[in-house]
């Protein structure tokens, strides 16, 4: 079996590889500019790695998973254009090299060439393939309008949330481990489980990426500490907080995110200390610990010895161990 650094080189080689010498350059320069920017291209490596539980030659599987990768890209282009962010690992957005039009036309054409790659697969696949593909990208823009819409209400419950994370993040990871599974004829109840398996691990890793915005430490977390709070994002830790509040703690926090013009330091410690009083952050750790164990109990349902199953054991704690 392949090591999961082995795969991501597999999956790196081929994307530097792959030509975008198509008329006119305007379409193409920008998709090939965002792939360009590396990333841990975790999506397609999953993808490899379940169809490597089964068989040793993963090159069968190594076009859907680019495409898989290309599907991802295209939604941060137009996830940036929405958001109106600036920077994308590290480098300036498409949008801000060239505009919002080439962002969301060169993102287009990015998921055609998804749809393209994905389907360069077995031809008895082809239908079940495209099938788990369609309907994962489907629920994808169902969590991002969820996200969109959450922008404006206050009332957002946990479960609501959970559902947009699942949709928004989760699902793409778990497409890849069950497209990876039936290229490989796994049993399709093996497929299922690597499903399970990647949906769990889809909500702790988002689930931690809301606690570690607020609680985390720059140099490890790699991102600004209280972003979320300084933009009054519905995450797990404002939706729990509002919750739980009591009337003048609910009053405080309501008046900080209606705060505008403020120190930025001074909104971050506020809030993180309205968390504390309420025990949102053991909430969320609970929470996280819960999916992590909910994922690994998937992943042992899959009918192969143990020894098969420690790579995607090891990366999924892997994800999971960003410290504080």
């Amino acid at each position: 079996m392949y090591t999961t650094t082995e795969l991501l080189e597999i999956v790196n080689k081929a994307l530097a590889e792959k030509s975008y010498d198509r008329q006119p350059r305007r379409l193409y320069e920008p998709v090939e500019y965002v792939m360009s920017l590396g990333g841990k291209r975790i999506r397609p490596v999953l993808m490899l790695m379940a169809y490597n539980l089964y068989h040793e030659d993963v090159t069968p599987a190594l076009q859907p998973a680019l495409g898989l990768e290309t599907y991802h890209n295209f939604t941060l282009l137009h996830d940036d254009v929405m958001d109106c962010a600036d920077v994308r690992r590290g480098k300036p957005c498409v949008h801000k090299v060239w505009d919002d039009n080439s962002a969301i036309l060169s993102g287009d054409t990015m998921l055609v060439m998804a749809f393209q790659m994905m389907q360069q697969c077995a031809a008895d696949k082809l239908a079940p393939v495209m099938q788990t593909f369609t309907q994962t990208a489907l629920e994808i823009d169902e969590g991002q309008q969820y996200d969109i819409l959450f922008e404006t209400r206050s009332d957002v419950s946990e479960a609501e949330y959970i559902e947009m994370i699942r949709l928004k993040t989760s699902v793409l990871l778990a497409c890849a481990l069950k497209i990876g599974a039936m290229l490989a004829d796994a049993p399709w109840a093996d497929a299922d489980a690597l499903y399970e398996f990647g949906e769990k691990m889809g909500l702790a890793f988002q689930l931690q990426d809301d606690y570690l915005d607020v609680y985390g430490n720059y140099e490890t977390f790699g991102k600004k500490i209280g972003g979320d709070i300084l933009c009054n994002k519905k995450t797990y830790m404002l939706i729990n907080a509002l919750a739980k509040a009591d009337q003048p703690q609910r009053q405080l926090l309501e008046q900080w995110l209606a705060t505008t013009d403020c120190n930025p330091e001074e909104k971050i410690t506020a809030v993180t200390h309205i968390y504390d009083s309420l025990q949102i952050p053991e909430m969320a750790r609970q929470k996280i610990d819960q999916y992590t164990t909910e994922a690994l109990n998937a992943l042992h349902k899959v009918a192969l010895p143990d020894v098969q199953k420690k790579p995607l054991r090891q990366l999924a704690l892997g994800l999971l161990s960003r410290q504080s």
